[in-house]
């Protein structure tokens, strides 16, 4: 008998599969095209292919454990139509897919009613990760997970010695967290592309040149594997020029971005420079409207003269926006908890990251030590691990926004992070006025600084 099935053979699927067998379990497959399980199992042997799902199913030992790699959305639910009728209370589906959150509440509800156990599993590494580790966040009930968690932690990404994957929380959670990690992958990749533009077009920097600083970053406090890569890629090269050149500036999404500012405005969190980071793709995607803009509208330079250390102040800049976009994202988790009855371990949530994912990083040992330290972090800025660095580093941030913003160049999320941390360190707002004008066209009432209670007043 197999002791696990892969449904979905597309490329995560296909790693995923192979991950597990890697780690001596007798892994099922199964793909809606017949033609691709015939492709896989002739080259990789160590898998066991099936022509039709009864024939997967009945080949699991039980509980059955099956993971879902197919399509998010409706794929998913076509997929749980036809095993409900195939398996038994007690058996166990997970979908490692990158399904909405919401979607996975509906499913494990629909599930538990049939006495199937149901696991939103959120999984990142891409491709890579799948083949050889990636971050997992499983979400569902703390008991199923119990019975699938030696096959994840065998499979999942190990920095020092530590799985990183552990049981997120209830109903939801695991997917919820994986959304909110893509959230902060939106944020992280536009603050180096914005870091990118300072040093090309500001700095003058070509692509060794580029390469050379992003590799020195990486070497230090920046340490990650987008900082990493970023590094490798402009060091590609062609018979004719550098590849990235070669690139059309248009970034496509696939969702999970717009999901997370979705949730922060249902949730009235503050999310910014995640929203600013989806709004920068939209934006890249406007390629024709964008250069017939270039062409009529004049952009106004100032002449300015860069600041010697203009590189550092870069990379200083860099990371004061890093830490802000995390605070946002782990804020956000912080407020779902709340909202969904979680018990969110952040702490654990941040050392999970630390491997496998897309945006693993050195600093999130800073980040967990935090948590650790202090469960009821109100704000991972104010974390005493951060404060010294902010306070060194914003001035970097504020020289770096005024020169992109005197020389015309678009810095959605370096001005998102500094407008967010002026406005969380601004003791009295400019609010009172907004609360003044609801009051005057809408009686929409204020409450008074120097009082309790609640008032309307006519204005005129």
């Amino acid at each position: 008998m197999n002791q696990i099935g892969v449904i979905g053979m597309a490329v995560m699927g296909r790693n995923l599969a192979l991950n597990i067998a890697d780690h001596n379990y007798q892994v099922a497959i199964y793909n809606r095209t017949t033609k691709v399980t015939d492709e896989i199992t002739k080259e990789f042997p160590i898998l066991k292919g099936y022509q039709n799902l009864e024939d997967f199913v009945s080949s699991l030992e039980k509980p059955r454990k099956i993971i879902l790699m197919v399509k998010a959305g409706e794929p998913v639910d076509l997929v749980l139509d036809q095993l409900t009728k195939l398996v038994e209370a007690g058996d166990i589906i997970m979908d490692g897919g990158n399904s909405n959150f919401h979607d996975t509440k509906r499913r494990y509800e629909a599930m538990a009613a049939l006495k199937i156990n149901y696991l939103g599993v959120g999984i990142s590494g891409g491709e890579e990760g799948a083949r050889f580790g990636p971050a997992i966040m499983p979400g569902g009930s703390a008991t199923t997970y119990k019975q699938v968690a030696p096959i994840l932690e065998a499979i999942a990404a190990k920095v020092d010695n530590r799985p990183c994957v552990s049981y997120i929380g209830d109903n939801g959670a695991g997917h919820y967290v994986k959304m909110v990690h893509n959230g902060i992958e939106y944020a992280d990749m536009q603050i180096i592309a914005e870091s990118y533009s300072l040093l090309k077009h500001l700095g003058k920097l070509d692509n060794e040149a580029l390469a050379q600083v992003y590799d020195n970053w990486n070497q230090g406090e920046l340490q990650s594997y987008l900082i990493e890569i970023t590094a490798k890629i402009f060091q590609r090269k062609e018979a004719d020029g550098y590849l990235v050149d070669k690139v059309l500036d248009k970034a496509a999404q696939k969702g999970t971005g717009l999901w997370t500012v979705a949730s922060s405005l249902d949730q009235a969190v503050n999310a910014s420079m995640i929203a600013e980071a989806v709004y920068a793709r939209i934006m890249s995607s406007q390629k024709d409207l964008r250069v017939a803009a270039s062409q009529l509208l004049e952009n106004k330079e100032t002449s300015i003269t860069l600041p010697d250390n203009f590189v550092e102040l870069v990379r200083q800049a860099l990371y004061v926006a890093k830490i802000i976009s995390y605070a946002q994202g782990f804020d956000l988790l912080t407020s779902a908890a709340k909202a969904h009855n979680w018990e969110l371990n952040l702490s654990e949530i941040a050392l999970n990251f630390r491997g496998g994912c897309i945006i693993r990083a050195k600093f999130l040992n800073r980040i967990a030590e935090a948590y650790l330290d202090d469960a009821n972090l109100k704000n991972l800025i104010l974390a005493p691990t951060f404060l010294e660095t902010l306070n060194d580093y914003l001035p970097a941030l504020r020289t770096i926004v005024s020169l992109g913003a005197l020389s015309g160049i678009s810095l959605p999320v370096f001005s998102n992070a500094l407008s967010y941390f002026d406005g969380l360190t601004t003791a009295n707002s400019n609010a009172n006025l907004i609360q003044a004008q609801r009051d005057f066209f809408g009686a929409h009432t204020v409450e008074r600084n120097d009082m309790p209670g609640v008032y309307h007043y006519e204005w005129e």
